[in-house]
Parts: C-alpha cells; sequence; structure tokens
C-alpha cells in the first residue's frame, strides 16, 4: 500500500512536469504564422478557487446547468440546502456579477439555462477583500461566453432527451453563438431556447400527496460589445431571459377523510441586465483601473388556480439593482516581490412584492463600500492580507392581514451598520505544483430577495403553507480553512465556520398544518473535510520507470477520480449527524478517440442537512456520456444516460423542537439524450483567435466574453 501511494505521489508530479513540456512546445509549419495551442484542463486548482471546465467535458455539458454542477465533486445542489460546497453556502455569480436568486428562484434558473451555453464553473473558496463582503463563505461564478474571434465565426450548441418515468417527456436545446471583430471594436451575441417536461411527486407524512406535470420555456440572449479607445477600451454588455413555466397539479390530502384536488399554476419571468466597463490603460500592463456600471432588472408573476377557477394565489415582484464600483491595482515592492489593490463599491436594491393589488413588502438596501489589499511573496511563502470595510442601510415595511382581516402596516427590522471584514492567506510552496496553504476571512450574508418575498411559495392547499420572511437579518461567517493541494487534480482539505444568524429552511407541523419557513439559527458550527485524488489505471499496469517516460496529459488518459467529504454543522436546538458525500468519476479513452465516462455520486443515509435528517441516500445517481469529434474536431456529437437505474431520490425527516415531519421527493431523474456542437465553417479563411480578446484571469474575477477582457 506504501509502495502505491508513493507511486501515486511520484506519478503527480511527473504529469505536471510532462505537461508542461508538452505545453511550451511550437510547432513549426510551412504557414505564414505559428499558432499555439493550448489543452484546457478538466480542473484546475487556484490559490483561492476551483475551477471546472465545462466546454470540453461531454459528461458535463449535456442536459442543464443544474445538471452539470450536481457532477462535481464536493458541491450539493436540493431545493431543501440549495447550493453548497465542502460545507459552505454559495452565493451565485454570473459573468463576475451576482445573480441576487436564490432558493426555488435559482433551482428554476439553472434547470433552464442548458450546460453547453457554459464555458466554466469556478468555486471561488476564498474571496478576497476585492470582492464584496456580502458574498458569505463562497462564490459559484457561471462563466457563459467564448473567446471572441477574429471576423466572424459562429457555433451550434443542440440536443435532445427524454425521461420515462410514467410517461415520455422531452426536453430539448438550441442556441447560436456569433462573434466577430476588426480594428476597432468587436462583437459577440449567443441566443437559445430551452424547453423542457418534467416530474415530481412530495409527499409530506401521511397528510398529503402531490404529483406535478410541469413544462417549462426558456428564451434568452447575451450580447457582448468592445471599443478600442486609443489605448483604453469600452466594454458594453446586454443580457436578457424570459422563463414562461406552468404547472399542473393534482394534491391528494387525507384531512378528515380523502380529497383529491386539482390546480394549475404559472410562473412568467423577465430578467434584463445592462453593464458597462471603461478600462484605463497604462504603460506597465500589470496597472489596472476599472469603471464599471451595472443595472438590473428582474419582473416576475405567479398565479395558482383550482380547477373550479378560483384564484388561489397572484402574485407578482419587481427587482432592480443598481451597482457602481471602482478597482485599482499596481505592483509594489514588498519583500520579494508585490502588488496593491483598492477600491470602492456603491449598490442599491429595490425589492417589491404584490399580493393581487396590494404592496405587501417594500425594501430598499443600500451598500458603500472600500476596501485595500496587499499580495507579496518572500522565497517559498505568499501572503495576501485585506480589509474591507461596508457600510449598510437596509429598511422597509410589509402590508399584512391580521386575525381581523384589516391591512396592517409593519416597518421591517432595520439594519444600519458599519462592519469591517478582514481576510489573510498564507500559501508554502514545498515544491513544484506542491502547494500548503492557510486561509482566514470574515464575510456577511445578506437575505435574498426570494427568501425575503412573502409570496415565496410554490403551491397552496388546506394541509401546506409556505412563504418566505421580510424580517430575515444578515448572516456573519468566521472562515478558516487548511489546505495542501498536490498538483491540479489531488487535495487535502479542512474547513471550518464560526456562523451567526444562518439562514435555514425549517419544516413543521402543528396539528394537520405542515408549515415550510425560513428561520434563523442565533450559533452554528461548521466543519468540512474534503479529498480528491486522480488514480490512472496505468498505474497498476506499466513499471514506474516506464510510466516516467510518459508525456502524459490526464485528461486524455484512462483514470478513475476519487473523492469523499465530511461535513457537519452543529446546531444549538437539535442533536446532529455528520454526512459523507463519495463521488466516482472513471474516464476511458477508446479506440478512434472515443471518449467514454462513467460518474457515480451518493450521500449515505442518516446525516443532517441542518434540520433535514436523511432517512435514505441523497443524490444516488450513475450517469454515463459516450463522446466523439468529427470534422477535425468541428462536430462533437455526445450520448447520454443519466441515474440509470432511477433511484435518485429525496427521503428527508425534518427535525424541529416542535417534532418531525416526513418528506419525500421524486423528479424524473431518469433520461437519454443526444447534444451536438458544431463550429460552422465560415467563408473568411484568415478568421483565428485574437490574443487581445482571450479572457483575463484575475484575483478579482474571471469573466468571460468580449465584454470582461484583460489589459
Amino acid at each position: 500500500m506504501k509502495k502505491t501511494i508513493f507511486a501515486i505521489s511520484l506519478l503527480s508530479s511527473g504529469f505536471i512536469f510532462a505537461q508542461e513540456n508538452k505545453d511550451s512546445q511550437v510547432k513549426e509549419k510551412e504557414i505564414q504564422e505559428v499558432t499555439l495551442t493550448k489543452t484546457k484542463k478538466a480542473v484546475e486548482q487556484k490559490a483561492d478557487r476551483t475551477i471546472f471546465d465545462f466546454s470540453e467535458q461531454p459528461s458535463l455539458n449535456s442536459g442543464s446547468l443544474m445538471e452539470g454542477i450536481k457532477k462535481l465533486p464536493g458541491l450539493v445542489a436540493s431545493e431543501m440546502v440549495g447550493i453548497m460546497y465542502q460545507g459552505k453556502p454559495l452565493d451565485v455569480y454570473m459573468d463576475g456579477r451576482p445573480l441576487n436568486i436564490s432558493s426555488n428562484e435559482l433551482n428554476a434558473f439553472m434547470e433552464g439555462m442548458p450546460a453547453n451555453s457554459v464555458e466554466r464553473i469556478e468555486i471561488i473558496t476564498q474571496p478576497g477583500a476585492e470582492f464584496p463582503a456580502t458574498s458569505g463563505g463562497a462564490i459559484l461564478n457561471i462563466i457563459t461566453s467564448k473567446s471572441a474571434k477574429n471576423y466572424l465565426t459562429a457555433v451550434y450548441n443542440g440536443g435532445y432527451r427524454f425521461s420515462n418515468y410514467d410517461k415520455y417527456r422531452s426536453r430539448f436545446n438550441n442556441s447560436l453563438a456569433l462573434n466577430s471583430r476588426n480594428k476597432w471594436f468587436g462583437w459577440q451575441v449567443n441566443l437559445g431556447q430551452y424547453y423542457r417536461e418534467s416530474l415530481s411527486d412530495s409527499e409530506f407524512d401521511a397528510l398529503s400527496k402531490n404529483h406535478s406535470n410541469s413544462l417549462g420555456r426558456t428564451y434568452y440572449m447575451n450580447s457582448a460589445f468592445t471599443f478600442e479607445l486609443g489605448k483604453d477600451r469600452l466594454l458594453l454588455n446586454y443580457d436578457i431571459s424570459h422563463n414562461n413555466n406552468g404547472s399542473s397539479i393534482t394534491s391528494d390530502e387525507f384531512l378528515n377523510g380523502f380529497t383529491r384536488s386539482n390546480f394549475t399554476s404559472d410562473t412568467k419571468g423577465l430578467r434584463q441586465e445592462a453593464a458597462a466597463t471603461y478600462q484605463k490603460k497604462f504603460e506597465d500592463k500589470n496597472k489596472k483601473l476599472d469603471f464599471k456600471f451595472v443595472y438590473t432588472n428582474s419582473n416576475s408573476d405567479f398565479n395558482q388556480q383550482s380547477t373550479n377557477n378560483a384564484n388561489l394565489l397572484d402574485n407578482s415582484s419587481k427587482f432592480n439593482v443598481y451597482n457602481f464600483k471602482i478597482d485599482y491595482s499596481q505592483p509594489l515592492k514588498i519583500l520579494d516581490e508585490g502588488k496593491v489593490s483598492f477600491g470602492g463599491l456603491f449598490d442599491q436594491q429595490d425589492f417589491e412584492t404584490k399580493d393581487k393589488s396590494i404592496v405587501n413588502l417594500d425594501y430598499t438596501r443600500q451598500t458603500t463600500s472600500g476596501y485595500v489589499e496587499f499580495q507579496t511573496k518572500l522565497k517559498k511563502f505568499d501572503f495576501i492580507a485585506g480589509v474591507r470595510a461596508e457600510n449598510y442601510n437596509i429598511t422597509g415595511i410589509t402590508r399584512m392581514f391580521n386575525d381581523n382581516d384589516e391591512l396592517e402596516q409593519k416597518d421591517l427590522n432595520a439594519f444600519k451598520k458599519f462592519k469591517v471584514f478582514p481576510n489573510a492567506s498564507i500559501q508554502y510552496n514545498l515544491m513544484k505544483q506542491l502547494f500548503v496553504n492557510l486561509n482566514y476571512n470574515k464575510k456577511i450574508s445578506l437575505p435574498s430577495v426570494s427568501l425575503l418575498n412573502p409570496n415565496n411559495t410554490t403551491l397552496k392547499n388546506n394541509t401546506i403553507t409556505s412563504n418566505g420572511n421580510p424580517n430575515l437579518q444578515p448572516t456573519i461567517y468566521d472562515n478558516a480553512e487548511f489546505k495542501i493541494s498536490a498538483f491540479d487534480y489531488a487535495y487535502i482539505s479542512y474547513n471550518t465556520s464560526w456562523v451567526k444568524d444562518q439562514i435555514v429552511q425549517r419544516v413543521s407541523r402543528e396539528g394537520d398544518l405542515i408549515r415550510n419557513e425560513q428561520v434563523q439559527v442565533n450559533s452554528l458550527r461548521t466543519h468540512n473535510f474534503s479529498f480528491g485524488m486522480p488514480i490512472p489505471f496505468m498505474l497498476f499496469t506499466t513499471p514506474f520507470s516506464e510510466l516516467m517516460k510518459f508525456n502524459v496529459n490526464p485528461d486524455k488518459m484512462n483514470l478513475l477520480y476519487v473523492y469523499t467529504g465530511y461535513q457537519l454543522q452543529e446546531m444549538p436546538d437539535i442533536k446532529t449527524k455528520g454526512f459523507w458525500i463519495f463521488s466516482l468519476m472513471g474516464q476511458f479513452i477508446l479506440p478512434k478517440d472515443i471518449r467514454f465516462q462513467a460518474n457515480y455520486n451518493i450521500i449515505p443515509a442518516r446525516g443532517n442537512f441542518y434540520y433535514f435528517e436523511l432517512e435514505k441516500p441523497l443524490n444516488n445517481a450513475l450517469d454515463i456520456t459516450i463522446s466523439k469529434k468529427f470534422m477535425s474536431d468541428r462536430l462533437n456529437l455526445s450520448v447520454y444516460a443519466r441515474d440509470i437505474f432511477n433511484q435518485n431520490k429525496s427521503v428527508i425527516i425534518a427535525r424541529s423542537t416542535g417534532g418531525s415531519v416526513y418528506t419525500s421527493n421524486k423528479f424524473d431523474s431518469r433520461s437519454f439524450g443526444i447534444s451536438v456542437n458544431y463550429k460552422i465553417p465560415t467563408k473568411n479563411k484568415l478568421a483565428k483567435e485574437d490574443p487581445n480578446m482571450i479572457k483575463n484571469t484575475t484575483q478579482s474575477e474571471n469573466n468571460g466574453g468580449v465584454m470582461n477582457q484583460g489589459q
């Protein structure tokens, strides 16, 4: 066993050494230019983030984005607990800008977004002072745009799949990405649609069983423009998406006998975002000065009716965000070398909800902040230290009917405070591609508008009530992490958080009424242990002396990737148990360069997600994907099967001081499909990647596309 571990360790170094040699080679051909080609890594570990490539991974980019992210090692996505990575709740960004949605709205958004429209996913586990302190424990940044091209290029993405839980249900998507540029400006447009039919069977104790057939339609357009203004650059973005979803629900209630009710619901949403960035250029390429303004508008309508046309719910919301920020950085001689960054942010959010014609929530959040951060190196040590100061002014009113059917207006619990958030990181480079990290940061998480929304419900009947909580207060995190990264694919880590006023979902029962609500836990402690390791199959068949002669790329070889994690949330009012996460990914390169990939994920029973205890294994699914490239790699064809044995079912006991509630939920998770990616040839044979338009990678933000460029 010791020999095997030693061999794996040495082989890891060999992989990196061989890959660096491969990437550094430039092949000369009898043409007028030289082309540099770099293979994308499936997983890349950095000091503050983990990057998962979607564009070249058929097992991830077929189906919806939600299905793709559920395969990421260490990530848990559930309607009950939201999205967590290695025990940390994730604040979701898109192209470097916060989405400002969560809960069921976020799930619907990701279900309605094709995974093949995503370039990569970045999980920023240690957000520094450059990020707003409201980023909470960690950030999931969805990078959607492709790198722009010279002249005109076009890429088509499409796919079809079906499920057969009790009958056939179809899902399909189509998108077209166009990119072009010339000497003075560049542009990029991505248009697409996604259609999906789905099933959900849910049960709450012996009181209510619900069978829901849903139909979702999503249409979107993402556009980006860049203008060269001498040495400076102006970047513009406009994104728009429209959702039109409907459900037919059969609800069986066992309250004073058996009652069957039928409902229909409709949800419509329109989200628009416009952004402008001015980048000031300097002679020193390491200097950066960016001015960015973002405006976001999101409107939604939800309506539920019974079969006798009684209008049970008629809710709507309006959400506006105004965001202006300045970021500056420059090299600074600190020890061996260093950099200083500082900037400021002003953010205002206005949120209004209606119950029929009554405005029952009028909410305003205003944040003003500034930061400074230093980075430096001393021999084998890298240091980061920063501080961010933020001032909050959160106010609002609610209007609700009291027990006497009188409309009563109340002020929300205002939050007007000035807070300071430090962060520090130390990395020791034991040897090339072997790092030890120690991190600390203090963060705050402000309640999302969907959790505040008093109309946050998807079903109303006689036994179930569900709503948001407009009086939720911010959550404060103190995060610490220790991590060893052996190379880009292997790591071991432990992190812990001391959390004040954590927002969690609680399901409780009062007589014959089941209440689903958002509450806050005054004091919470979380622990998370993670381990990931690739095991190449050639390790067991090839002498070690021969292995060291190979010029190996781990993304192009047969291997088994093993991930395991353990999470524990210590609650003050109930006894909790930790839960394990196990993930296996087998990659096989078959003849004719056919790639076969199998993913198996499971969270065993008996652990706790806050107030929820797993009665049966969660995320229990086996997926397979077979992919092949044709026509000089212009055509990428994939066929796949999701949850082959149809085992992915959520069976949970909701615990609270008032008792427990049995809940179960089954989706039509078993599906089969095909995905197509085709790079449409253009008449202009000179089309090639422009190195000045490639996406920049910075510590603060990795924003894709023409809109967000490097220096």
